[in-house]
């Protein structure tokens, strides 16, 4: 199976280069930021300016789908909560709206295939997926229209105006999926990859590293065909999700990533889309342990340490003050000329 996305064009570096020479003359001890100059010479960078442009639209749109495998005790929680938590998301009374109203971001959440039927469901791919431990995801078609999908919701959030993107995940039993491209893509075991998810307990944890067995089982045939094997191990939504970060780094848009869920569709992305990873910043390290694996594989270091196991994008809209801070930073520091303040001897 091949879908195509255009070369990535990575940030400027020369702007990056510009970012790092301004920081030098700004009020404050060369590096005295530490990483927060990093990061405001990243968004630069990105933007292709320097000082960098305040962010006005952080959107995150939230990818909701529900998976075959929780019916087989991988979880702590039953299938129908995902609906119930569209709903939630609606009504604005999740973490990740909490969480992006203090952040200044506004949240999106999309139906790609919650077994049930949402107020949000117009671009749903399918109820549900197969049971990735048995059975194959989503058909081949499938797979295409939900990364397909997921490239267009990118294209929409930019060209209306979205200027930082998040991707969020909501889908009871997600994790298992995620720990199994995880480990696909970057040769890692079953138990190297299984985490506690929603709170699973111990039997909930031996079901779920043998599930995590069995699809990585079949799915170790096509990891050299990133499309096949979003078919074969993925469902909707993480594939949706594939096609919107590849597309954000082919549109420039600076994305803060999540968690493990992110963490796996971004290692995907990445194949789809080499140089991707380049316009994406890590928001935060999860404590599943597959996440960790998947940031190693993408080179990136999070900004964030909370022991967030959460999703939804909760830990990427927190680490979003951190990212907005950078860049006001560049953007609004006197340099000692403007200041009239004496710089080092």
């Amino acid at each position: 199976m091949t879908i195509e996305f255009p070369s990535v064009e990575p940030p400027s570096e020369d702007v990056r280069a510009q970012a790092l020479a301004r920081h030098a003359v700004l009020t404050k001890p060369v590096g005295s930021l530490g990483r927060l100059e990093q990061l405001g010479a990243w968004v630069a960078a990105c933007q292709g300016e320097c000082p960098p442009r305040p962010f006005t639209r952080p959107r995150v749109v939230v990818f909701a789908g529900d998976h075959g495998v929780a019916q087989h005790g991988v979880s702590a929680y039953p299938p129908e909560v995902t609906g119930q938590m569209v709903a939630n998301f609606l009504a604005g009374g999740a973490a990740v709206n909490v969480l992006a109203n203090v952040a200044g971001a506004t949240v999106r959440v999309v139906d790609l295939a919650v077994d049930s039927e949402t107020s949000v469901g117009d671009l749903k791919v399918r109820r549900g997926s197969g049971s990735i431990d048995r059975e194959d995801a989503l058909t081949p078609d499938e797979a295409e229209r939900a990364i397909e999908t997921g490239r267009k919701l990118a294209d929409d959030e930019v060209d209306g105006g979205a200027d930082l993107l998040i991707a969020g995940d909501m889908g009871i039993g997600n994790t298992t999926p995620a720990a199994v491209l995880i480990a696909a893509l970057t040769g890692s075991e079953p138990v190297a990859v299984v985490g506690r998810g929603t709170g699973i307990d111990d039997h909930g944890w031996m079901r779920k590293t043998a599930a995590i067995r069995d699809a990585l089982r079949r799915a170790r045939p096509v990891i050299n065909d990133p499309v096949a094997l979003l078919a074969t191990s993925s469902g909707a939504d993480i594939a949706a999700m594939v096609g919107f970060l590849a597309q954000a780094a082919v549109r420039k848009t600076p994305v803060i990533l999540d968690g493990v869920v992110v963490g796996a569709a971004a290692i995907v992305a990445e194949e789809l889309a080499p140089g991707a990873r380049d316009w994406w910043v890590a928001g935060h390290r999860s404590v599943e342990p597959a996440h960790a694996l998947a940031l190693g594989h993408l080179s990136l270091e999070p900004l964030l340490e909370f022991d967030m196991r959460l999703g939804e994008g909760s830990g990427a809209v927190a680490a979003l003050p951190l990212v907005v801070m950078a860049t006001r930073v560049l953007a609004e520091m006197a340099t000692f000329d403007s200041a009239g303040v004496s710089g080092p001897a």
